[in-house]
């Protein structure tokens, strides 16, 4: 398999095209013609990660983060970064960071959370915006069938748990072909009139270039007028965060143990107790600090996340519990997650989970 060839299969587990603007995803280090070996899955990319890639035959890391973050103005090895990043290139070593595209896929790193709490009624919590798009387009009332089942095989026309979704109205079109076209009906010079159909089909916004590609190889006229416009329907399948529900209800110290057992933590920053029952849990992977009020508003008894700042514990205003569990602890699960979708995906081909421990953070 050549890395390209992997690539795609990735771009199908979490598309870029949803990962945040901020971020820095997809292929960051190495050639898309390469061969693949092996591929090693791991939360970080470092110095350690890369030996480890090279004792093990990889010569593809998958990471979760990417290390290249901020635009980089030299290599000289003067940090981690750098080293780390040196090290790859030496070794012809390529790395791929999947990071926001998976937060925000409905099977990624908030599900994985969800997963491991044996939580049910999953559900996205922060919805992203303007990422369903609709094609609008007319074709002869003879061709439209085949049009739609050729952009439906592509992905169009899904809405939700619903696929093969479409709208259509037919009606009169008119065009006067010039003396440079060559039109598949009608004749040159004369005004035609053409009972045609006008089709509406829905896509995801990163089917965008196979959906207008289908279109112009599918459609017979020479001009074929469209057009694409961006909705705000809300895509619950894309989004930062899950709310979710426990089995059982728990008394919030019952959750706390349970959280710090499930999730595999020795301690848990939270808020004041509220002696609510817990019954409706949000969680986000990673800085969830903007998600606190989502949480609220999602009507949720605990929100488990990371990185939370002393003044963030305020917004819990008794109405909610807050769970820091830890940055490197709320996404530990991820690289297994991974390694596990990818093998049922590609079942002949070796994922390897990395055994080096990348949490900077140490407790004393």
């Amino acid at each position: 398999m050549l890395i390209k060839d992997l690539i795609n299969h990735l771009e199908d587990i979490a598309p870029l095209k949803y990962a945040e603007d901020f971020d820095n995803v997809g292929l960051l280090i190495g050639d898309k013609n390469t061969t693949v070996t092996n591929v090693l899955v791991t939360l970080d990319t470092l110095e350690d990660v890369v030996e480890e890639a090279i004792a093990k035959n990889c010569n593809f890391i998958l990471s979760f983060h990417p290390i290249i973050f901020k635009g980089l103005k030299s290599l000289t090895g003067k940090n981690y970064v750098e080293r780390t990043v040196l090290k790859a290139i030496q070794n012809n070593i390529a790395i791929y960071a999947i990071h926001t595209a998976l937060d925000n896929d409905k099977n990624g790193v908030n599900a994985m959370i969800c997963n491991q709490l044996e939580l049910y009624n999953q559900r996205i919590l922060i919805p992203q915006k303007q990422t369903i798009k609709k094609l609008t387009t007319y074709a002869p009332i003879t061709e439209v069938e085949t049009i739609k089942n050729a952009l439906f095989k592509v992905g169009a026309g899904q809405i939700g748990n619903y696929s093969n979704c479409s709208f259509t109205t037919n009606g009169m079109g008119s065009f006067n072909p010039n003396q440079d076209a060559n039109p598949t009906t009608g004749k040159i010079g004369e005004n035609h009139i053409e009972s045609e159909t006008q089709i509406n089909i829905t896509f995801h916004k990163h089917l965008e270039a196979a959906v207008l590609k289908t279109l112009f190889e599918t459609h017979s006229y020479e001009e074929i007028a469209f057009e694409v416009t961006t909705l705000e329907n809300t895509n619950q399948n894309i989004g930062m965060g899950m709310v979710a529900e426990l089995k059982k209800p728990m008394t919030e110290t019952e959750f706390l143990n349970y959280l710090k057992e499930k999730m595999d933590v020795s301690m848990i920053r939270h808020s004041k107790l509220t002696n609510k029952t817990i019954k409706k849990v949000a969680v986000l992977g990673g800085s969830g600090s903007f998600a606190i009020n989502a949480a609220k508003a999602a009507g949720a008894d605990v929100f488990v996340t990371s990185d939370l700042k002393y003044h963030d514990f305020f917004q819990a205003e008794n109405n909610i519990l807050l769970a820091d569990i830890g940055h490197y602890e709320s996404e530990q699960y991820t690289k297994s997650g991974l390694v596990a979708i990818l093998t049922k995906k590609i079942p002949n081909f070796a994922f390897i989970l990395s055994n080096t421990n990348t949490n900077p953070v140490k407790y004393f």
